[in-house]
């Protein structure tokens, strides 16, 4: 094959998009949810130590991310491992969730 042919395949199989590109958006989801956790054990702490109790609501959002992520993985790799951890994750995120909003109409 000729080097024409090659990346004529090449850019069919990616669907003309750069792997580079690829790679560092994966990057950057991770870094950005690493940084949301981060975050909200900040305000976890800081919740707590200023005696303003326990908020799940911030963990319900920070789960619902990395159970978001799960789920597309999940059905677009056909991964079982992303599958369980989605449904383990959705079933956190709605316990927090229902702890938030219980908490806040108590």
């Amino acid at each position: 094959m000729d080097k024409e042919k090659i990346l004529a395949k090449s850019r069919a199989e990616n669907k003309n998009k750069d792997m580079y590109e690829l790679e560092v958006a994966k990057l950057a989801n991770s870094v950005a949810v690493t940084v949301m956790l981060v975050i909200a054990a900040v305000f976890f702490i800081v919740q707590i130590a200023a005696g303003g109790g326990l908020n799940y609501g911030i963990w319900a959002l920070v789960f619902g991310s990395d159970m978001a992520l799960r789920w597309v993985r999940a059905v677009k790799l056909r991964s079982r491992l992303d599958l369980v951890l989605a449904i383990f994750y959705t079933v956190v995120v709605a316990v927090l969730a229902g702890y938030h909003i219980y908490s806040l109409i108590s």
